[in-house]
């Protein structure tokens, strides 16, 4: 493959929710791609900005390229995404997989979203698995990764794939299982999918936590590197010890900070509740309260 068949590829990292977005250009048409972009969103405030997304624009603007797809490779459960701001802005379409519709049968009735999406109409692409699509000269290719979502999927373009929350850095192991629609097992056969990829293909992920003993961020590595290196789940481990490694280790960790602003909004394709009576917008946050304490208070 010639070197102008190769997409340039930029990452913007967003410590604040450990969140990596890319923008993608094809050389020879400029045209280009945003892939997971945030909204910047302070909980302690309710404070929206603009900033990472505005970051993104910038780039593809100095590029001298044209925005023509804002790519989500899953409904995220730890930044709100900046979409519908980007699609504003540029006129790209906002894409996603197939699948979506799952995640928000199985979340709309937990916030009360209304009108309650359900068959992922907000978005204007449905991805299915093995499906193509344009980006200028270039093709991306839709390869379907479920286990940390059941609507996850991957984007492979040229020699890259972006893999979402699939897959972490190889010394920081694999996504959790645990969110309702969530699998240990699908989420180790949609690993070894994309592990079964040439051994020099490039793999971009969503996220970096800076793994213990490391002291920088950093999101590329190869389907070598992690068939060679992946502290959970490299050659050699099997998916009955995969699974059994997995579950145990989220059994131990936290609900993601942003979580449940995050979710019902990613799942309406980045829309924001509508304005109330007053002007305002107001995100839902369900209360889990015991039993006996509803009671009384």
């Amino acid at each position: 493959m010639n070197k102008r068949a190769q997409p340039a590829i930029n990452g913007f990292f967003d410590e604040a929710t450990n969140t990596v977005s890319y923008l993608v250009v094809d050389p020879a048409t400029r045209d280009a791609a945003i892939i997971d972009p945030v909204l910047d969103f302070e909980p302690r405030s309710g404070k929206v900005a603009t900033a990472s997304a505005d970051a993104l624009l910038a780039a593809a603007d100095k590029a001298g390229a044209k925005i023509v797809w804002i790519l989500e490779t899953h409904a995220h459960a730890d930044h709100l995404s900046a979409a519908q701001y980007l699609k504003a802005k540029t006129g790209a379409r906002v894409g996603i997989g197939a699948h979506i519709g799952k995640v928000q049968k199985i979340f709309s009735p937990i916030f009360e979203v209304t009108p309650a999406p359900a068959d992922g109409s907000e978005f204007d692409n449905l991805f299915e698995d093995g499906e193509t699509f344009a980006l200028g000269s270039l093709t991306f290719e839709v390869l379907a990764t479920p286990g940390h979502t059941p609507a996850c999927i991957s984007y492979k373009l040229a020699d890259a794939v972006f893999v979402g929350d699939t897959l972490f850095m190889p010394d920081y192991g694999t996504a959790r299982a645990d969110f309702p629609g969530g699998d240990a097992r699908a989420l180790y056969r949609s690993i070894r999918r994309l592990l079964a990829l040439p051994p020099e293909t490039r793999l971009f992920m969503c996220h970096d936590y800076k793994a213990p003993g490391r002291d920088a961020y950093v999101w590329e590595t190869t389907v070598a590197e992690q068939r060679a290196h992946n502290i959970q789940i490299h050659d050699g481990v099997s998916e009955e010890e995969f699974v059994k490694l997995r579950e145990a280790r989220d059994r131990t960790l936290a609900t993601p900070v942003l979580l449940l602003p995050s979710i019902q909004v990613n799942i309406k394709a980045g829309h924001m509740p509508p304005a109330e009576a007053n002007g305002r917008r107001y995100l839902k946050i369900p209360l889990a309260i015991p039993e006996e304490a509803a009671k009384t208070i």
